[in-house]
């Protein structure tokens, strides 16, 4: 059967989120009266989440319609528009857009301070010349430095072919490791047939 018109306890269901006998339990709940949707009823009991409502909802194709339980028509209630009303909703609003903005204000502060905090202690840090001499405290001072790169290779010497060697075996090893892979795969298709 196709997914095509399955109702919402089918899809949970079929999701493994919930089993038969709890779908059954919230079906009477609705039949007996409650008017809130299967959804509601089965979140409301503990059954699941609204985290697993939205995976076996948006899990459905689009294409796909989730039926309801029970059809019933719904009856259009007046809506209250009076000027109170309308004003404590606004105020409420207004209230939440204001410590929207407070925190994001505050949450700016705080970076432009952690910012500074960091610009200072870069301008604290050991000037170049105090680094080299400390590093070589034995040269005497004018002494002409060499340049990095024979600076380098005197210090460190045979490293680069080293590692050089390492990256070779790495490599080889990589794809030793997409030929086991490949290999683990085929085994799996010849098990599975």
């Amino acid at each position: 059967m196709s997914n095509n018109g399955k109702r919402l306890g089918e899809l949970l269901m079929e999701a493994d989120v919930i089993t038969r006998r709890q779908l059954a339990k919230a079906i009477q709940k609705q039949l007996k009266g409650d008017k809130k949707k299967l959804g509601d009823i089965l979140i409301e009991m503990n059954y699941i989440t609204v985290e697993d409502l939205t995976d076996a909802i948006l899990n459905t194709p689009h294409d796909d319609t989730i039926k309801p339980v029970i059809e019933k028509k719904v009856i259009a209630q007046p809506i209250d528009i009076s000027e109170d009303v309308v004003m404590k909703t606004k105020f409420a609003l207004d209230i939440k857009t204001m410590i929207t903005a407070a925190v994001g204000i505050a949450t700016l502060v705080g970076f432009w301070y952690a910012l500074q905090a960091d610009i200072q202690e870069a301008k604290e840090l050991p000037s170049l010349e105090s680094w080299y001499s400390a590093e070589y405290p034995s040269r005497p001072e004018g002494y002409n430095w060499p340049r990095s790169y024979e600076q380098y290779k005197s210090q460190v010497g045979q490293l680069q072919d080293d590692m050089d060697e390492v990256f070779d075996k790495i490599d080889e090893y990589e794809e030793k490791i997409d030929e086991l892979e490949k290999e683990v795969t085929n085994l799996r298709i010849k098990v599975g047939n």
